[in-house]
Formats: C-alpha cells, structure tokens, sequence
C-alpha cells in the first residue's frame, strides 16, 4: 500500500509542476472524457447542463462510513438527493491547498441550495486535519478517505480529483487535476 502513496506522491508533484500555469489563467483542461479541452484564459461560457452531465451517468457509490477529522463517524448515504462535490486532496499538495479557498466560498454561495463540498483526505491523520482545518477556515466536512472508498472512484493515482454528483444519484463529471473557480461553478449549477 506504500507503494501505491509513493507513486501516488509523485504523480501529484509532477501534476502540480505541469498545471500550476492552468491555477494561473494560462489555460484549462478537463480530462473527464479522456481528452484535453483548452479553454480560453480571460472568458469561461456557462456550459448547460445537458452538456455538463452526460446522459451515460453511472450511479455514484455512496454506502460508505467514513471517519470525519474529529473521529465522528459519517454515513454518505445520508447525503442521497443533495449535489455533492466529492473531493479527494491531502494537507502536502499544493494545487489541492490552491482549490480549497474556491470551495469554501461556493459552499457558502449554494449551502441554501442544497450543496455540499465532501473534503476527503488521501493520507492525513485527524490532527493533520484538525490543524489544516483550522487555519484554512474549512467550512465543509474534512473525512479520511480509506482504499476501498477512494478505489470506488478510481483508482485514484494523483490528485486533486473532484465529483461532482447530482441529486439522482448519478455521477455528473470528474475532474482529474486542479480546475477554476468558473469552471467549478459551471460543474455545481449543472447539479443544482
């Protein structure tokens, strides 16, 4: 299981070399189909959500229990009908830390809406969280993933990964790598 962090690990460091130019505006690219999509730096077009969300959607796989940073047990079935935001990170990657100030303020802007940002960690023990949370001013649930979770949405190689999951049930798209605040939004409003 170390092995797979450790290549884990480095895939994040050599993703986080190559896209901190798309964190920066130079450009974007959504590998949820397979394929690279640049996107224009200074303009993002709202897309539909009939393009967001593929008609194929497979069911997202929430019968899982997942430890919360504080040692709260949280059942992600509960979260059935809601828009989520399922994002896999860890305290040590830097395009993770880069997302996060994004999805505390969309968490503020559509918490009345229903939505809800799921922060699941890789690797992190609960005082690594604890603390992290603290001064990140988190203001969604932080849980420890564990392998056979993170293996239901895999595998998951490097991250950060986001996913986005409609109020069916259903898993709307996928974000490999880090992404924009527009482009984020877009993915939400499709949910909502």
């Amino acid at each position: 299981m170390k092995v797979k962090w450790l290549i884990a690990a480095a895939a994040a460091v050599g993703l986080a070399t190559v896209t901190f130019p798309v964190m920066s505006g130079c450009g974007s690219s959504d590998t949820s189909s397979g394929a690279a999509r640049p996107q224009p730096a200074a303009s993002h077009e709202p897309a539909a959500a009939s393009s967001v969300c593929g008609a194929d959607a497979k069911p997202a796989n929430l019968d899982f229990t997942l430890t919360d940073m504080n040692g709260k047990k949280v059942n992600l079935a509960d979260f059935k009908g809601r828009p989520v935001l399922i994002n896999f990170w860890a305290t040590w990657c830097p395009p993770c830390k880069q997302e996060i100030p994004v999805f505390i303020e969309l968490q503020d802007k559509y918490r009345d809406q229903g939505f809800v940002v799921l922060g699941v960690s890789t690797d992190d023990p609960a005082d690594a969280l604890q603390k992290f949370a603290a001064e990140h001013k988190m203001n969604y649930p932080v849980l420890q993933g564990s392998e056979p979770f993170m293996d239901a949405y895999g595998p998951i190689w490097a991250i950060p990964v986001s996913i986005f999951v409609r109020r069916d049930g259903t898993i709307c798209k996928k974000h490999m790598g880090p992404s924009t605040k527009e482009d984020f939004e877009n993915d939400i409003k499709a949910l909502l």
